[in-house]
């Protein structure tokens, strides 16, 4: 495991273990991290999901605004920018039980807009669940 991965670890534990809505992400677990691409897995539970047991949009937007934003810290810069806009596809359901892949790349980053693409992937058939594309500034 490199220093990188086993670094962002620590650091994931102490973000997603504080009081606040950051918790709902305390279930997601690193599997790797390089410059600009990070891959996280999580096992879809009731509390992440709708009336209809399958993963709410707003867990799907928070994995993409979250997962992102630390992918763009594994980068050169290592800021984490501030959400400019973010568009969430959604196409096909994650359900109670169900192994989800999180995977962020970094498209690009420039003096002060970084664009991030984060796909959502059933874990055991590989199917999209959803994919998100993340722009955030950088500051000046």
């Amino acid at each position: 495991m490199s220093n990188m991965t086993q670094n962002l670890r620590e650091i994931m534990k102490v973000m997603f273990k504080v009081p606040g809505f950051d918790r709902v992400l305390e279930k997601v677990t690193l599997v790797s991290a390089a410059p600009g691409k990070l891959i996280c897995e999580m096992k879809v539970e009731e509390q992440h999901t709708n009336k209809f047991g399958t993963l709410h949009g707003g867990m799907t937007a928070t994995l993409v605004d979250s997962i992102s934003t630390i992918a763009l810290m594994c980068t050169e810069r290592g800021a984490p920018g501030v959400s400019v806009d973010m568009n969430i596809t959604y196409m096909s359901p994650a359900r109670i039980g169900e192994e989800i892949v999180i995977t962020a790349h970094i498209l690009k980053q420039g003096k002060t807009l970084a664009f991030a693409s984060v796909d959502l992937t059933n874990k055991t058939t590989g199917k999209l669940i959803a994919q998100g594309r993340h722009t955030k500034h950088l500051g000046s």
